[in-house]
């Protein structure tokens, strides 16, 4: 392992990052992984395949006589929430993964000043170094589960906006009047 720290040095300051965070950031750290793993899974999705639904959307809608019937309005209908489900998909999922972020910071926080103050108890020390040194470890997971959900409310920000655009543009494309 220490072969691994010579040639990657920032893996030791990762290492001792989690170490002093405590456990709650290996949990913030896999609600970020799975978070980032939707959000570049949307980002994907929205540049490839939404690209062939929308072209098939509109050559469906394309191809028909009649574009004003009852029968018409429908189809429309229909084609406009089949490409707008696979816009929205995960981004829900991509929101809860951003609440938990600093839920699970909070938590890490909490569990951090509980096991401070068990210390000071049993040792009968109102030593305000240790007291703050433990209280620095314990700010540790809320900051990692707020910079987690930053990021994440960013992105989510931008693929809310992308999927409304695209929302907007299949609308434009599947006019009612030819």
């Amino acid at each position: 392992m220490d072969k691994l720290y010579y040639y990657f040095p920032f893996l030791e300051s990762i290492r001792d990052f989690f170490e002093l965070g405590g456990n709650v950031l290996y949990l913030i750290a896999l609600i970020s992984i799975i978070m980032w793993a939707l959000i570049i899974e949307r980002i994907m999705y929205i540049n490839r395949q939404h690209k062939n639904n929308f072209n098939k959307a509109v050559s469906i809608w394309s191809s028909r006589a009649d574009y004003s019937s009852l029968y018409a309005q429908f189809t429309r209908a229909r084609l406009v929430s089949m490409v707008s489900q696979g816009l929205v998909k995960n981004t829900e999922l991509i929101n809860t993964c951003v609440v938990l972020c600093p839920l699970m910071g909070l938590l890490g926080t909490v569990s951090g000043m509980i096991e401070v103050f068990q210390v000071m108890a049993f040792s009968g020390s109102g030593n305000a170094r240790s007291m703050a040194a433990g209280i620095f470890k314990a700010t540790i997971p809320t900051m990692a589960g707020m910079v987690a959900a930053l990021s994440g409310i960013a992105m989510s920000t931008y693929l809310k906006r992308k999927v409304s655009n695209q929302r907007h543009l299949i609308r434009e494309a599947l006019v009612l009047h030819h």
